[in-house]
């Protein structure tokens, strides 16, 4: 049997075919425009979403038997607002994750709700980035159009919504909307009601790899498939590329260095930090997990690269670097402000230690290590919870640079495994497509059984001590530039 992994990116959705044995049969993707109609803002519209994943899937089952194809699922961007009204309309261009136009929203529930509540009531603080604050901006800022309002839902739960029927959301996707009570895998009855959103506006909420419905028969039509064909709740893209990754289950963590950067640290119990500087959310194998999540990572290689140096030779801008733990210049990678660990959207990125002899090397070498530098922030807070890991996964473009990943392996001192299927969400997806339909019994069996590794890097001693004493002059530069980037956004 065949089953469809669909991966709604922030710039493409990517849909993946898999057998019931994991071989991978083909990829497709499409892309969709991302809208910046103010500074801070981040916007895209939804149908555009649906109607590029219903391109992308006839390209995807263009040339394969339809009938052997048993089940669909999603991971996807988390956090974004999507509303819709009572005739199903899209009310307004969704709100992204990396929007962050709710500073003072964001200061209110902190602030006067207050952190200690917040935690309470969902495991986690306000963040720029979660869906809660954008429904208090919209309450403010776009009163008529709140009104409106007959469902909220994610990004990917409204491509789930378009192929089915099904108004529904995941526990893993949920996490991240600043209303779900992550503990009790229920949404929040306090955070609703200080949000002022009606509980008829909220899906139904499933594990992950539970079938909540099938195609609807003229979306079945379309593509040529058969309207049984069963339809998987899904997960948030970093649950979704765990799973697909193998990162299940207790003593395993993943690195990933996409457009944002996270580590996601699995657990079998919910536990939370004490200054929820990490994340606490529901994993896609029914379980919880720990993630700390830097909002610029390979973008910031990107950026670097395309925008300053003018170039699209990556590789070759890495060859002449040699002197790894030496570096004089060090680079704080808040392109776009910063989640984890320290929740402040005013942030910047800086470049510190340039003197008359630092030469085009030394800064590409800074920025790649600034990203590994603040990785190893959230990893030491997860340390403190007593979590032990000496071996990763590591995922993402950025993971596709050798030097990169011996820059990480070192910083973090941590053994590196490259998975030999680096497609992440979309496999992942798939996998909970798998799970749902019976192909597997768990998500941790598939898991098993699919997910292998093809490539181990492991940190080296004297270059690890190196690191360590610089990551303790990294540590104190973003403390003492704090109130220099407050004072920047100062009128």
């Amino acid at each position: 049997m065949y089953y469809i992994g669909i991966d709604l990116g922030t710039s493409a959705v990517k849909l993946l075919l898999m057998d019931e044995k994991g071989t991978i049969q083909k990829i497709t993707s499409r892309e969709y425009p991302i809208f910046f109609p103010k500074p801070a803002w981040s916007e895209q519209n939804p149908l555009d979403w649906f109607s590029q994943t219903i391109e992308g899937l006839k390209e995807l089952l263009k040339d394969c038997d339809r009938s052997k194809v048993a089940g669909i699922s999603f991971g996807g961007q988390m956090h974004g607002l999507v509303a819709l009204d009572e005739k199903d309309e899209v009310i307004r261009p969704a709100i992204l994750w990396n929007d962050s136009r709710t500073t003072e929203e964001c200061d209110y529930l902190n602030c006067e709700v207050g952190q200690k509540k917040l935690a309470e009531y969902t495991g986690n603080i306000s963040f720029t980035g979660f869906t809660a604050p954008k429904v208090l901006w919209m309450k403010k800022n776009e009163p008529e159009n709140f009104a409106r309002i007959a469902k909220i839902m994610l990004p990917k739960d409204y491509l789930c919504y378009k192929i089915s029927g099904v108004f529904s959301t995941d526990v893993s996707d949920a996490s991240g909307t600043l209303y779900f009570d992550v503990k009790n895998r229920t949404w929040s009855k306090e955070m609703c009601e200080i949000l002022s959103i009606k509980e008829e506006w909220l899906p139904k909420v499933y594990e992950s790899y539970q079938a909540v419905g099938t195609l609807k028969p003229e979306i079945a039509g379309e593509l040529g498939l058969s309207p049984e064909v069963k339809i998987a709740a899904g997960a948030g893209d970093n649950a979704a590329a765990a799973v697909g990754t193998g990162i299940v289950g207790k003593g395993a963590l993943n690195i990933s260095l996409g457009t944002s950067g996270t580590l996601f640290i699995p657990s079998e119990c919910f536990r939370m930090d004490e200054h929820n500087a990490l994340h606490a959310f529901a994993h896609a194998d029914g379980n919880y997990h720990l993630m700390g999540c830097m909002l610029s990572a390979a973008s910031c290689n990107m950026w670097w690269m395309d925008e300053i140096i003018g170039t699209k030779e990556y590789g070759k801008e890495q060859e002449n670097i040699k002197n790894l733990g030496e570096n004089h210049v060090y680079f704080l990678p808040y392109l776009m402000g910063e989640r984890s660990p320290h929740n402040d959207p005013l942030a910047r990125g800086t470049f510190i230690g340039i003197t008359m002899d630092t030469r085009r090397e030394d800064m590409t070498q800074a920025v790649l290590e600034g990203v590994a530098f603040a990785l190893k922030d959230s990893l030491e807070i997860g340390k403190k919870l007593g979590i032990k890991v000496s071996v990763s996964k590591i995922c993402g473009g950025g993971a596709k640079s050798s030097l990169w990943k011996k820059i990480v392996a070192n910083i973090l001192n941590l053994t590196l495994e490259v998975p030999e299927n680096e497609e992440g969400p979309s496999m992942g997806a798939a996998m909970l497509a798998a799970v749902a339909c019976g192909e597997y019994d768990t998500v941790e069996e598939a898991a098993k059984k699919i997910c292998k590794v093809k490539e181990v890097m492991k940190p080296e001693e004297t270059l690890v001590k190196k690191y360590e004493k610089q990551y303790d002059k990294f540590k104190e530069i973003y403390p003492a530039l704090k109130p220099v980037f407050q004072k920047l956004w100062e009128d």
